[in-house]
């Protein structure tokens, strides 16, 4: 609409439509500007007209006049003066007065440019009428019709360009989003793949090379001490071993990072500092003011545990704890770890709100709920159990078996 974009530091290309405005404008006012020239009775008004046109050309160049506001100010106080000129040598260049409208409406604050339409559309009728003219309804309805239409146009055209960029920058948020949502997606399932590669490579390459060093042991004290075979024995029972530690080396490789700087013990303390939060994705973050007071205690003699049983206490910890502190409305919440003679457990109890276990629906997000840690629970041959009722809190409880070969030393938290 105008010859110039808004007065903005960081300018966009023109895209073709406002282009071809903004060259139809040049055009309209180099012809009325030519022919207020050819018009008019003196030499002088003929000069007003070349510098009113000097003047309009100089400001679509100059580059201050497109990124300042007030530069742009000045540029169309200068224009308007000279058009003033022109104005009281030539009835003429009333004429010009429709596209100082479009300028004023385009460069200028609301509050500016609507007097200014106004001033310049009452110059017009006065010029008119002072050269002589016959007073007739024209006189005023043509500028100050003039006036409206251009009012309408340009406030109408940026209520469509503001519309326009609101739904392009709602556009870019959403392929922002878009893109965050995949990035967490693709990380998750990473997680989810490296916590079942360790549970894969410990439940059979790592337990099947122990258990043939185990049987090579033994063959090896069957054996007279004067055996020729006593050396391939032992040969075999060294590359067992060490294709062993290589596959516990891979197990640590794919352990989650909240377990890799500490026990699984260490990990759950850490869980329950304030202000910490649950570590999940599903998680938010708690502490004095935003959560429950969690107390972590360990029942029992610790031992290293196998890292898909690690894991998969964790995880269920995180979960448990991030449900507590998402919907128990609970004060207090404690995490305890029992370690038994044939199994291990993990209790998370608060004395939050409650609920009806059998009415849990799966969650509509999508998160790591109930069904989801009994399944974990369970995919390790353990047992997952909810206690609840309305206004009597929740304990979550899941025990995971553990064989005489898991309580080793050599054979706990690394393989």
């Amino acid at each position: 609409m105008a010859p110039h974009s808004s007065p903005h530091p960081a300018r966009r290309p023109l895209t073709p439509a406002p282009f071809v405005l903004r060259l139809c404008l040049h055009l309209l006012m180099a012809g009325l500007l030519v022919l207020a020239a050819v018009r008019a009775h003196s030499a002088a008004g003929t000069v007003a007209a070349a510098v009113t046109g000097a003047v309009y050309a100089a400001g679509s160049y100059l580059p201050p006049v497109r990124t300042s506001r007030r530069a742009a100010a000045v540029w169309l106080g200068v224009l308007g003066t000279s058009w003033l000129a022109m104005l009281w040598l030539t009835p003429e260049a009333l004429w010009v007065a429709f596209p100082l409208y479009f300028l004023q409406l385009h460069l200028l604050p609301v509050r500016w440019s609507l007097p200014a339409v106004a001033l310049t559309a009452g110059a017009a009728i006065l010029s008119y009428v002072g050269h002589g003219a016959a007073l007739n309804p024209g006189v005023f309805i043509g500028p100050l019709l003039g006036a409206a239409v251009a009012v309408a146009t340009v406030l109408g055209y940026q209520a469509l360009y503001r519309e326009s960029e609101r739904r392009r920058r709602l556009i870019e948020e959403l392929i922002g989003a878009r893109a965050e949502l995949a990035a967490a997606e693709r990380h998750a399932g990473t997680l989810a793949e490296r916590e079942r590669l360790a549970r894969e490579i410990h439940d059979t390459l790592a337990q099947g090379l122990s258990s043939i060093q185990l049987l090579l042991r033994a063959a090896e004290r069957a054996l007279p001490p004067d055996s020729p075979a006593a050396g391939h024995i032992e040969r075999a029972r060294r590359a067992a071993q060490d294709n062993l530690t290589e596959a516990r080396r891979f197990v640590r490789a794919l352990t989650p990072s909240d377990l890799e700087h500490g026990s699984l013990a260490a990990a759950l303390e850490r869980l329950c500092e304030p202000g910490a939060g649950p570590y999940g994705p599903e998680a938010g973050a708690y502490g004095p003011e935003a959560g429950p007071r969690v107390r972590f205690s360990v029942s029992g003699t610790p031992v290293e545990l196998p890292t898909p049983y690690e894991v998969a206490l964790l995880r269920i910890a995180q979960s448990a704890l991030a449900n507590t502190v998402r919907h128990a409305s609970a004060s207090r919440a404690e995490i305890t770890l029992s370690f038994m003679d044939a199994s291990v457990t993990l209790d998370v109890v608060d004395d939050g709100e409650g609920f009806e276990p059998g009415s849990v629906r799966p969650s509509s997000e999508g998160g790591f709920g109930l069904p989801a840690m009994r399944a974990r629970a369970e995919s390790l041959g353990g047992t997952f159990t909810v206690e609840s009722a309305p206004g009597q809190g929740t304990a979550v409880a899941v025990s995971l078996p553990l064989s005489p070969e898991d309580r080793s030393p050599t054979a706990g938290g690394t393989a």
